[in-house]
């Protein structure tokens, strides 16, 4: 490590920060919020573990219960981040990370319209109209406030990934 710094400093007239500066693997590096994998004999950029844990605590904020807001300004902002952070990431390999995500998200999302339905005649009319049977919507009304479980009935998958498309949610996967 000395050696190198005298070099850069001396040859390149470069002032090396030693606290920022170490020298590593590049599988246990982090630049810019990317990692690097070894994929045959080539080294791929993938979005760093930590930037991946970031980005699921900002989706899981703005896919708060609790947060009362429309669902048309939440979805604005949801699609704002999602839109940002692919973009920025975009060359690294992270098809079956936004897969994950986008699963999550979806789910995230029919607990959020689940809440906001709020009774259980409301939300057994709301999956009715999404055109399930009547045993179903039942079924799924007969969770009541365990939002979680409800989420996974396929009743509450009536709420699609196209009725969400519909509503303006961009996909994870579509923007890869």
């Amino acid at each position: 490590m000395h050696t190198v710094t005298n070099w850069i400093e001396r040859k390149l007239g470069l002032k090396v920060n030693t606290s920022k500066t170490k020298v590593t693997k590049p599988s246990h590096l982090k630049y810019l919020g990317f990692g690097f994998v070894k994929m045959g004999d080539k080294w791929q950029a993938r979005p760093h573990a930590d930037s991946l844990a970031k980005f699921k605590r900002t989706l899981k904020r703005l896919t708060s219960r609790s947060w009362g807001i429309s669902m048309d300004e939440r979805i604005q902002r949801l699609n704002w981040v999602i839109r940002g952070w692919i973009n920025y990431f975009r060359i690294g390999k992270m098809k079956t990370n936004m897969q994950k995500i986008d699963k999550h998200l979806r789910t995230r999302m029919r607990i959020v319209i689940w809440k906001q339905w709020k009774t259980s005649a409301k939300r057994y009319w709301g999956l009715r109209k999404l055109g399930a049977p009547e045993w179903m919507a039942k079924q799924s009304v007969g969770f009541a406030n365990h939002y979680q479980a409800a989420a996974k009935t396929t009743g509450l998958h009536k709420i699609s990934k196209e009725i969400l498309a519909k509503r303006g949610l961009v996909s994870c996967r579509i923007i890869i």
